[in-house]
């Protein structure tokens, strides 16, 4: 799974996007987003063409759910079920998004001890890269105020992954973005495999990384494991 990530810009280097987060709000980088937390998802406008940086918030809720507070709100979605699963199939059809993040987080169990060891996961010369999403719209019917949501897609770990691992986020490599993003191909597939390893890197950090509220750059740092 994935279930923590750090996220700077938002932006993808080669993707021009335009920017709607809401006019003079500073967003702060996040160095250990959790779900529930805002983040810049980059979606394709259906009528222009453009693609859209927005703020959305991780913990897909499905427009047709009719209490906000009733269920669990799902932060990621396997590759292998998500064209199946009413819950996502609609959005994956119609509604795939790009989430740009300089590293994930994941953890490994160590034998007999309770505490599991954290890692951050990035590619080697720390450039951003691009996990795959879906995204939903809901309507509060009363109110009628949109509260827009979004989910990551997870694969089987590469060979890199799989030593702390067996779920890795899916990466959408730079050639994919626009078929990805596209709504003319329902079901990109092939797109849903693990990245190769060969590109990133992995190290291990502090405990600190378990707490949401340790949200600065340091929480990066390495440690001996």
């Amino acid at each position: 799974m994935c279930g923590r990530f750090t996220q700077t810009t938002g932006d993808l280097p080669g993707l021009e996007t335009v920017a709607t987060g809401e006019t003079g709000v500073a967003y702060p980088p996040r160095f250990n987003g959790a779900p529930s937390q805002e983040f810049w998802v980059i979606r394709r406008h259906p009528e222009t063409g453009e693609y859209r940086k927005d703020r959305l918030i991780w913990g897909l809720i499905p427009h047709w759910t009719k209490d906000l507070d009733g269920g669990r709100k799902s932060i990621n979605a396997r590759a292998e079920t998500i064209a199946s699963l009413p819950s996502f199939k609609g959005a994956y059809a119609k509604r795939r998004c790009l989430i740009a993040i300089d590293n994930f987080f994941e953890w490994r169990a160590i034998q007999g001890q309770k505490a599991k060891q954290p890692f951050a996961i990035a590619m080697k010369d720390g450039s951003p890269f691009a996990v795959a999403g879906i995204w939903e719209s809901w309507e509060h019917p009363e109110t009628k105020k949109i509260i827009r949501t979004f989910l990551i897609i997870t694969t089987e770990a590469n060979e890199l992954v799989a030593t702390i691992h067996n779920r890795m986020p899916v990466i959408i490599a730079p050639a994919d973005y626009h078929r990805w993003l596209s709504p003319l191909e329902p079901d990109p597939n092939d797109l849903m495999k693990p990245y190769p390893s060969e590109p990133m890197t992995i190290w291990p950090i502090s405990t600190r990384v378990n707490s949401p509220g340790n949200d600065s750059t340091d929480i990066r740092d390495p440690v001996d494991p």
